[in-house]
C-alpha cells in the first residue's frame, strides 16, 4: 500500500492553514496592514522602488496607427499572445499569454509595437481591460 502515505498528506493539508499570502491586499497580514497605516498617518516611509534597467520588457505598448497589419509578430510569437483582427487589419495582444520575449518588437518593421517599463500586471481577472493591447 504505497498510496497510503500520500493520502494520509493530501489529507492533513486539506486542514492545514495556506503558506502563502492570499492576494489582493485586502488579504494581506495586520503586519503589513498595520505598516501601511503608519504610511497613512506620517510615522513611517515607504523607499520608492528602483527605475527599470534600459531595455527591461515589460507590457508591450501598441501603436495602432502605425501598424500595417503585416502580420510578421503572429508568426514569431512563440507563446501566441497575438491575435489579428482582420475587419480591422490590426492586432490584439494578451499580455497574460504574452511571455515578454520582444520576439514581435524586433521583426515590426514600421516600429508598432515597443516593451514598456510596465510590470506591476497582477490581477484576479486573466482578461482585464489592462490585460489586452489593442
Amino acid at each position: 500500500m504505497m498510496w497510503l502515505p500520500s493520502v494520509r498528506m493530501v489529507i492533513r493539508q486539506v486542514f492545514r492553514k495556506p503558506a502563502t499570502n492570499l492576494f489582493p491586499a485586502k488579504h494581506l497580514p495586520p503586519s503589513i496592514t498595520g505598516f501601511l497605516g503608519n504610511v497613512a498617518a506620517g510615522k513611517a516611509t515607504i523607499t520608492p522602488p528602483i527605475a527599470t534597467p534600459d531595455r527591461f520588457r515589460g507590457m508591450i505598448r501598441y501603436d495602432r496607427d502605425s501598424c500595417i497589419g503585416c502580420r510578421l509578430c503572429l508568426r514569431v510569437c512563440p507563446a501566441h499572445a497575438i491575435e489579428f483582427l482582420p475587419e480591422t487589419k490590426r492586432i490584439r495582444i494578451y499580455v497574460t499569454n504574452c511571455i515578454f520575449c520582444s520576439q514581435c518588437n524586433d521583426v515590426c518593421s514600421t516600429g508598432s509595437l515597443q516593451m514598456s517599463s510596465d510590470f506591476l500586471l497582477a490581477t484576479e481577472d486573466r482578461f482585464s481591460e489592462n490585460l489586452i493591447v489593442e
